[in-house]
């Protein structure tokens, strides 16, 4: 198996939950990683530090950089991180990597990730969606990136918001490519 190479970037948006089941997930595969990135803005910190009451996300054992880190090995196509995940996807993050503004890490590691034609999956998070939001998810979507509401399901019945945010979470992993337990509809 090859192991994978991947960037988390959290924005400011609300739904630290996604991020940090996220975080949770990953660090069950780590068998199927060589390295995990991951860059937040600054409102990422303070949405989490609300949302969640804690500054837990350093806790985990990945690599992190200061968002204006443009020396992270996936400020360039070189390193060959082969996907990102955004998570969640703020509406300002989305419309500058839609119009290749490159301002910050996040912005930047889109940016090459997109031109590498790698797998960029952007989970956005707000409603409703203004005309200039669609039209930046169909750039987006244009150049190769995918996607993904932070639109939950219910059908496996979750108990909890962190289950509720699981099946975001287990989507965006099945599209990164890795191999999970999850529920599957209409499989026993």
């Amino acid at each position: 198996m090859i192991k994978k190479k991947l960037i988390v970037a959290i924005t400011g948006a609300s739904g630290s939950v996604y991020a940090k089941v996220l975080f949770d997930e990953l660090a069950k595969l780590k068998d199927q990683i060589e390295a995990v990135g991951v860059v937040m803005s600054d409102n990422a910190k303070e949405v989490w530090e609300f949302e969640l009451g804690n500054q837990n996300y350093s806790n985990y054992n990945f690599t992190f950089y200061s968002k204006n880190d443009f020396n992270a090995p996936f400020a360039s196509g070189s390193a060959k991180y082969d996907t990102m995940i955004i998570i969640p996807c703020s509406m300002g993050t989305l419309g500058r990597i839609a119009h290749g503004i490159s301002n910050d890490l996040i912005s930047r590691a889109a940016d090459v990730v997109l031109k590498e034609r790698r797998k960029l999956i952007a989970v956005v998070r707000d409603t409703p969606f203004s005309l200039i939001h669609i039209n930046n998810m169909k750039a987006v979507t244009e150049a190769g990136g995918i996607i993904c509401p932070a639109n939950p399901s219910f059908y496996s019945l979750p108990k909890s918001i962190e289950e509720v945010a699981g099946t975001v979470v287990s989507r965006v992993l099945d599209l990164a490519g890795f191999e999970q337990e999850s529920y599957r509809w209409q499989e026993k």
